[in-house]
This record gives structure tokens, sequence and C-alpha cells, in this order.
């Protein structure tokens, strides 16, 4: 697959993640080419960090996986929606989603 397309407006592209079996939203964070690659090689989610500049796999120190069930791209190409099976708390808090603080 080509992933040129999802990286013409920037380097880095959001990433939405939903849990598949409530449609609760989970997260969001961002992927470069290789993140995005890795995630479909391996069938877990893959981000680039932006504070420490590096890849890193959801879960791998907390256990709390992201298994991959869908991904979608937005009309733009711009903006990705991940589906996935959610192993534990989704945000590093241990909260379920990093959504939690209501504000209205």
């Amino acid at each position: 697959m080509d992933l040129d397309r999802y990286f013409i407006k920037s380097e880095l592209i959001p990433a939405i993640v939903q849990e598949k079996s409530t449609g609760e939203v989970l997260m969001l964070a961002y992927m470069n080419r290789e993140s995005l690659q890795k995630t479909f090689e391996t069938g877990y989610t893959w981000f680039w960090s932006r504070s420490r500049q590096e890849l890193w796999n959801k879960g791998a120190t907390s256990g709390h996986f992201q298994k991959v069930v869908d991904i979608f791209a937005d009309c733009d190409d711009d903006t990705l929606l991940i589906t996935v099976e959610q192993t534990g708390a989704a945000c590093h808090t241990g909260n379920h989603s990093c959504f939690f603080k209501k504000l209205k």
C-alpha cells in the first residue's frame, strides 16, 4: 500500500482511536509513515511521540495494547480513524479513555 497520500500535507497525521465494541473514542495520537507501516505489519497501534521524538507501541510498557480492527481515512486523507480491541486502559492516567474531563 502506498502511504504517501496520507503525508502530503504533513509528516504527521492525526489518528483517532475508537473502541470497536462500544464506539467510545479512546484517544488521539499522531502517526508518521513508519508508525503507520508498523501498525499495518503488526496489527497493533504504533504512534509517533511528539514530546519524546520517537516511535511508541501503545501498550509496550503498560500491557494495555490496542489490536487493530479497521483503519479508515477521512475524505481528505489527512486524518485516520482506527478501531481497536482495547486491552485495559487507553489513557496513561489509568482511565479507560483519554476523554474523561467533561467541560459542559
